[in-house]
């Protein structure tokens, strides 16, 4: 299974670099769009719960925007190369993503706000003597994407306690100071870990929550408790697209940010709606999506607990978040990080970014920044921001 999926990934690469050479920046035709159809994909994670909230309660209708039924896919790969070839013009995507597809493949996509913060963990199987990430040595660990927040995350962590991570086939022998990583889909990691073929996974909700009922897995660490607050799915459109239909562009941001709003209010019926109990937008039922939206108990995960998952409770974050604003600080970090992070891809174009340049390029926070305002400003999504600054903000990162 683990190396079925590593040789998908590297045909997937093959194929998706083709196909957005055959796109790139070509005209992908929006001439007849003046007021499209929103054609909404999604990954059935807790990452797209804006999207689809949004969508359920009627939100994008509000606005006026005709809105098609969000349609699932099972993998990242699936989802990028629909959006590339605009079988989609709108999904949520894992922050690095957007930044491969601008900056190495040359493809017009913007990022339009951000879709959640935090909302993934570090899980490790039930029965393993790993307590912290110094335990991780030896240890074979899954990532969802080379291009994702989880997988630069985690080698923040094995950096910080002098591991090495690794790509290499799950057969061949590892040192003590090494931990070896690879790709396998989301819905594929808590029956590998079942299955004893992986000794834990870092991965968006639920299925941290899923490893945590269904089979007696440890959360080794939030990372929500690593990196403050931090983006990892962003809402993302195709530049042509917010040029061509502004005011449509507003409406869908508005519809976005309206439903986080309503979410960070209404945890419990939000794990309802997403649920298979409810309307079956994600795969699993209410009890699960409940621990995800509210299951972040310090009694349960902080300070006397084995393995401690949150050390920083004076932070004041939750399991997972819902802010919009884009504060570039982040996409700063973000793209800093993915210089020192390992991947089985290629990152020499990383190289050629200037930063400040790249920022404005990727992200264009002018349409979200509007439907903050008009929603009563950020302090109605952080609380504690600086009223005086809101648009600025300090990355917080801690081990």
């Amino acid at each position: 299974m683990i190396n079925s999926s590593a040789i998908n990934r590297r045909s997937f690469i093959k194929g998706l670099c083709g196909t957005v050479a055959s796109f790139g920046v070509s005209p992908i035709s929006f001439a007849n769009e003046k007021s499209p159809q929103l054609r909404l994909g999604y990954l059935p994670i807790t990452d797209a719960t804006p999207l689809l909230i949004a969508y359920e309660n009627k939100y994008f209708q509000d606005e006026g925007i005709h809105a098609l039924p969000p349609v699932k896919v099972r993998r990242w790969s699936t989802l990028t190369e629909s959006f590339l070839t605009n079988k989609f013009n709108l999904t949520h995507m894992l922050f690095p993503i957007p930044v491969w597809m601008r900056f190495n493949r040359k493809f017009p996509v913007k990022v339009l706000a951000w879709n959640h913060v935090n909302g993934s963990a570090l899980t490790v199987k039930k029965n393993s003597n790993i307590k912290s990430f110094k335990d991780l040595g030896g240890c074979q660990i899954a990532v969802p994407y080379w291009y994702s927040m989880h997988n630069i995350i985690l080698q923040m962590g094995l950096r910080h306690v002098g591991l090495k991570p690794v790509i290499q086939s799950h057969t061949a022998p590892l040192q003590s100071d090494q931990v070896n990583l690879f790709i396998l889909p989301p819905p594929e990691m808590p029956s590998a870990m079942l299955a004893q073929k992986i000794d834990g996974y870092i991965v968006a909700e639920p299925f941290n929550a899923i490893a945590e009922i269904k089979i007696g897995a440890k959360i080794l660490r939030f990372t929500g408790d690593i990196w403050k607050n931090h983006p990892c799915c962003v809402v993302v459109m195709n530049e042509r697209l917010t040029k061509t239909s502004p005011v449509f562009t507003q409406k869908v941001v508005n519809a976005i940010v309206r439903a986080q709003h309503w979410i960070e209010r209404n945890p419990l019926k939000t794990a309802n709606i997403l649920s298979k109990d409810g309307k079956n937008y994600l795969p699993v039922s209410e009890k699960i999506l409940s621990r995800v939206f509210t299951g972040y108990e310090l009694s349960k995960y902080s300070a006397g607990n084995i393995p401690q998952s949150i050390k920083h409770p004076k932070w004041e974050v939750g399991r997972i978040g819902f802010q919009p604003y884009p504060y570039p600080s982040a996409t700063r970090l973000i793209i800093q990080e993915m210089h020192r992070t390992k991947m089985e891809s290629d990152t020499q174009f990383l190289s050629s970014i200037k930063m400040d340049s790249a920022v404005t390029s990727l992200v264009d926070d002018t349409f979200v920044k509007k439907a903050i305002q008009n929603a009563g400003g950020l302090k109605h999504f952080s609380p504690t921001i600086d009223i005086s600054n809101p648009w600025r903000r300090e990355e917080i990162v801690a081990l």
